[in-house]
């Protein structure tokens, strides 16, 4: 017997798959978001979809300290950031912004301080203090507590010292560069012998 033989024999008994009847796909709107990241796209630039949230985050009181650090980072390290021992590299200003353009401009801001490999930036939220006095809650300071866990880029961050603003702004340690830490590898290797 061929081969062509012994499979007929064997699929003697086999009746094809019913096909369920097909379903029209109506696309979703594309958020302005995604939208701008197309053209983007379609321009050549590449994309960056901003993952930070804009709702549903609850406002932190206004001297609530903000702290946050990834495993992994030393506790000197953390300790210097907490007591502003580190040069600010740059720095972002919130006050008076909406909770949408201050989510755009702080996901802009943390892409270009990575792009450009910046170790430490504040970031200015305020205390909520414009608000009436019976509504003392700093709406921004929550969104940007949460914001900044989700970017991968954040290794830690603690609210400032009072000459940076105190708990109306935050430090944020961000990731080191390659270049950064092959810099880093050298430095401490001068003077030691490599196998």
């Amino acid at each position: 017997m061929s081969d062509e033989d012994l499979f007929a024999a064997e699929m003697a008994g086999v009746k094809p798959l019913s096909r369920e009847a097909r379903v029209r796909l109506v696309k979703e709107r594309l958020s302005e978001d995604q939208q701008q990241g197309r053209q983007r796209a379609a321009e050549g630039e590449e994309e960056l979809l901003n993952p930070l949230i804009d709702d549903g985050v609850i406002p932190l009181d206004a001297w609530y300290v903000l702290a946050f650090k990834r495993s992994g980072i030393q506790n000197g390290v953390y300790r210097k950031l907490r007591l502003g021992q580190y040069q600010v590299d740059a720095r972002l200003d919130l006050h008076r912004w909406t909770v949408k353009k201050a989510r755009t401009e702080v996901f802009a801001f943390m892409v270009e301080a990575t792009r450009l490999g910046l170790r430490t930036v504040l970031i200015v939220h305020g205390k909520g203090q414009s608000a009436p006095e019976g509504d003392r809650t700093a709406i921004l300071k929550g969104y940007v507590n949460h914001w900044l866990r989700e970017l991968d880029a954040v290794q830690a961050f603690h609210s400032a010292q009072p000459h940076h603003g105190g708990t109306g702004a935050v430090y944020v340690l961000l990731r080191k560069s390659a270049e950064q830490k092959r810099e880093n590898r050298l430095t401490y290797l001068k003077g030691r012998v490599q196998d």
